[in-house]
């Protein structure tokens, strides 16, 4: 069965991001998973701190929040090799982020079988440490408050499905764990392609562009619903429950009854906008 093979059962979808959207797990995967197996990876111990306030940086408190795992270690490299590092065949590997039609791990090991470029194994081998960590990590994740609620109604007149970039181990075990995937037509995750491709792929079900919203946290989910030209609704970081409340009771009924314009969805765009500090 292929990724995009659901059952298409509403005229209506909603696409939800997965970490630092619905699950409170975006934090602690890049504080004890991400950040520290790049750093022992790549051999950066000696510069832990700076490292790691890189890192973090990058993927969580700026303009680049939520990007893809391989693109985040592109930048935190360029970064690095900047401030005086060196990494052999960092060019290929940033080349590959910026041009290959999928970044996940069996297209990073697909191309290791073609290249010598020692940056691109470690990146695979990071990833792969990374993927083993997160699967340890005690099972204190949950959703933030409201989600559970938002999408047990939801679910009654929309199909959801979860678009994003997490890989899909984790994201079905704690889909699973919390009840979440029950509400869902498709978990679709770093696997089945970008963002902005999944949401492409779901039009062809029959999806009118004005009946597709793009739940996320982050400007890469932004950009997505964009460059379909579909709705988005944005989760504020430090205001997750509260957003979620209001997608329940103001922009889902939007989206249902035809007022999620183009004026509203300004509104919310300078609210994400601002709370990112852009």
């Amino acid at each position: 069965m292929g990724y995009f093979d659901f059952v298409k059962q509403s005229e209506y979808i909603v696409c939800i991001d997965s970490d630092g959207c619905a699950m409170d797990t975006m934090e602690v995967k890049h504080r004890e998973c991400f950040g520290p197996q790049w750093i022992y990876t790549y051999g950066l111990e000696d510069r832990y701190d700076e490292c790691m306030k890189l890192w973090l940086d990058i993927n969580l408190y700026s303009i680049t929040r939520g990007i893809n795992r391989f693109k985040g270690l592109a930048m935190a490299l360029a970064e690095m090799e900047s401030r005086g590092c060196h990494f052999e065949g960092l060019e290929e590997f940033v080349a590959w982020t910026n041009e290959a039609k999928e970044l996940s791990n069996p297209a990073l090991m697909a191309l290791t079988q073609k290249s010598s470029s020692e940056c691109i194994e470690k990146a695979l081998l990071w990833s792969v440490r990374t993927n083993r960590a997160i699967n340890h990590i005690p099972t204190e994740d949950k959703p933030f408050e409201n989600v559970k609620a938002a999408m047990d109604e939801m679910c009654k007149t929309a199909d959801l499905a979860v678009v994003s970039s997490a890989n899909a181990e984790a994201v079905e075990a704690e889909w699973t764990r919390h009840n979440l995937k029950e509400n869902c037509r498709v978990l679709l995750c770093q696997e089945a392609g970008s963002k902005a491709y999944c949401i492409r792929e779901m039009m062809k079900k029959g999806y009118e562009t004005d009946k597709i919203l793009m739940v996320g946290d982050a400007p890469g989910d932004y950009d997505a619903a964009v460059k379909n030209g579909v709705w988005y609704y944005p989760v504020l970081v430090g205001k997750e429950g509260e957003s979620w409340n209001r997608l329940l009771h103001e922009a889902f009924p939007k989206f249902l009854n035809g007022t999620f314009d183009a004026e509203y969805q300004a509104k919310l765009i300078k609210e994400f906008e601002t709370n990112l500090g852009v």
